[in-house]
């Protein structure tokens, strides 16, 4: 059987064991969150031997040079030395510069990185609070450069929600691996009808899309879309709704719950040409994605973020 070891533990795997799995199972910490290859919370550099890896384009040929892996992604077919991601040594060190509730269940956190990070609107990055690791979407642009944004759920308790609520301005945080995910802003939409569906925090990357968008003058129709558990949290509607007030081509739509069949079922397209940008918690994406395809949306129009469920 394989051999895995980290540091100076050593043991013997079943061939074929997922490497994430054998690790926690073994004692050894590694955080995850999505098992499916789109976080990057669960980071490893095999320093001997290779696994078998099921995602091979998850990562850049400079990272997959250096022996980083995906370790939800990666099955033990030989031995294997693995230095798992270290915070401290392999992050990059970061401030507190802000913590503040937006709504009852919804955290800001805003950090000042040590050195500018560069990113696009709709990227996520892997947050580390002490050992405790999860990815969050940027709700900031790179012009704001004072600090990077990022909304939290806390409606339930989490480890690194749980830790976040403790947060206070100064602290030291790390930043792990920065992702771009589907959401982004093209250019070359111009002149297209746009539509952002957020459900939740999903908001948070579609913000800073709708963002990103106005900053370059969209011409066609931008409707955003936010679904919230209940009217208290919709969380971002003032500044939404102020910007929609000196915007004539932006439209705002705040649904509940017990609002989201009515809504659904008066969505109609008004151009072949509509771009649809969602994000949120799969069943919330995929009300929207369904009702979007039955109105006629080509599948190529549509782009998704899925917030995943830890586990």
């Amino acid at each position: 059987m394989p051999e895995l070891r980290v540091d100076d533990r050593q043991w013997s795997v079943a061939p074929g064991s997922n490497l994430l799995d054998a690790l926690n199972q073994n004692g050894v910490a590694v955080p995850y969150s999505c098992r499916a290859g789109s976080c990057h919370a669960c980071l490893v550099q095999c320093v001997q031997g290779l696994p078998s890896d099921s995602r091979p384009d998850a990562l850049g040929a400079e990272q997959r040079q250096q022996g980083w892996r995906l370790a939800c992604q990666c099955q033990v077919v030989e031995d294997l030395q693995v230095h798992t991601f270290d915070p401290q040594q392999d992050g990059r060190p970061a401030e507190v510069a802000a913590v503040d509730w937006l709504s009852t269940s919804v955290l800001r956190l805003r950090l000042t990185p040590q050195r500018p990070l560069r990113y696009s609107a709709g990227q996520h990055l892997v947050l580390w609070a002490g050992n405790v690791a999860r990815p969050y979407s940027l709700a900031s642009l790179p012009e704001d450069d004072r600090f990077l944004e990022f909304h939290l759920d806390c409606r339930l308790p989490g480890e690194f929600s749980d830790a976040a609520r403790q947060l206070k301005s100064g602290d030291s945080i790390r930043l792990g691996e920065l992702r771009g995910g589907a959401l982004h802003y093209d250019p070359d939409w111009h002149t297209r009808p746009l539509w952002l569906m957020a459900a939740g925090t999903g908001l948070a990357p579609l913000f800073g899309v709708l963002r990103e968008a106005l900053r370059q003058d969209h011409q066609g129709e931008i409707r955003v879309i936010h679904l919230a558990h209940d009217a208290d949290e919709h969380y971002l509607a003032k500044p939404l709704q102020a910007m929609a007030a000196s915007r004539a081509n932006l439209n705002i739509e705040l649904w509940t719950p017990a609002e989201l069949p009515a809504a659904l079922a008066q969505l109609r397209l008004v151009s072949r040409q509509t771009l649809a940008l969602l994000c949120g918690a799969p069943d919330s994406v995929d009300a929207f994605a369904r009702r979007l395809f039955l109105a006629g949306l080509p599948r190529n129009q549509l782009l998704a973020d899925v917030f995943l469920p830890r586990g």
